[in-house]
């Protein structure tokens, strides 16, 4: 299945990360929020990302004219009836998704691919919701899209050969690397990062180093960028904490309990950056 059209759920962070992706490869976008001021606001955020790549000298005037032009931004589902890929790409809650992706069943062509860009969700249980199963598919980008390479393409137990091919080569043409993964809670990359940041708590909460020690530690002795206690701020300590809770209540095994001291700086209201405290101040 050749596709030239992507529609995507959500002008956020990832919404439009994506849409700029999708826009600078040449494919066609139709980015859809609630309100016109999401949608405006989305659209900013990609003119504005591409004006430091031209900055930058990355991308020249011509391809920055281009791939906005390629981006149409509405608030009616309707108009992504010309897709041939819509990836949802909304809050990271489920009945949240449920409603979305039963609204796009009723609206699309039998033969459109749904993907979801969810972090933690089971894509089997999405797909069951759907009268697509065996085309609908996960698509977790990371953050930010447009620097992120990677893509992690997520099977669920109905998900057909041809869904999958279809998709791993649009990320591909996308210039992402992508890796199939089968569904399971946390997927690949954060199945391992998150216990990795709680095990770092687990190393602060016993008083074996500093907080900067141990980020220094982990940069310099495993060639990270940042360090987990500062990547944990960054993240969000209450989404690390949730992330840990669907893996014990998953999967049942005590190695996946959450540190004590990530549990108390989350009731105590030390979120990370966007509280302006977690581990570090900011």
């Amino acid at each position: 299945m050749s596709i030239n059209t992507v529609g995507i759920i959500g002008a956020g962070t990832m919404g439009n990360g994506i849409a700029q992706a999708c826009a600078v490869s040449g494919l066609n976008v139709i980015m859809v929020d609630i309100s016109e001021a999401a949608v405006a606001k989305g659209l900013a955020t990609v003119a504005g990302s591409l004006e430091r790549l031209l900055k930058k000298e990355k991308i020249t005037a011509e391809a920055k004219v281009a791939a906005l032009a390629r981006i149409k931004v509405s608030t009616s589902y309707e108009d992504l009836k010309v897709a041939q890929l819509v990836i949802e790409a909304a809050t990271e809650n489920y009945d949240l998704k449920v409603r979305i992706i039963q609204q796009l069943d009723a609206l699309l062509a039998a033969e459109v691919i749904v993907a979801s860009n969810t972090s933690s969700i089971s894509i089997t249980k999405l797909a069951a919701v759907t009268q697509r199963p065996d085309r609908f598919i996960g698509m977790h980008f990371f953050n930010p899209v447009p620097m992120m390479a990677l893509v992690e393409i997520i099977r669920g137990l109905q998900t057909s050969d041809a869904t999958h091919a279809a998709v791993h080569a649009m990320a591909t043409a996308l210039g992402k690397t992508p890796i199939t993964v089968k569904n399971s809670p946390g997927f690949v990359v954060n199945r391992i990062l998150v216990p990795m940041i709680n095990e770092a708590f687990f190393v602060l909460a016993e008083g074996l180093a500093t907080p900067e020690d141990i980020d220094a530690g982990m940069k310099l002795g495993c060639n990270q960028p940042i360090g987990p206690l500062a990547l944990a701020d960054m993240i969000g300590l209450d989404v690390c904490l949730a992330v840990m809770e669907v893996y014990i209540n998953e999967f049942g095994d005590s190695k996946y309990r959450a540190c004590p001291l990530l549990k108390e700086m989350v009731a105590a209201g030390r979120l990370g950056r966007k509280s302006g405290q977690g581990v570090y101040k900011y």
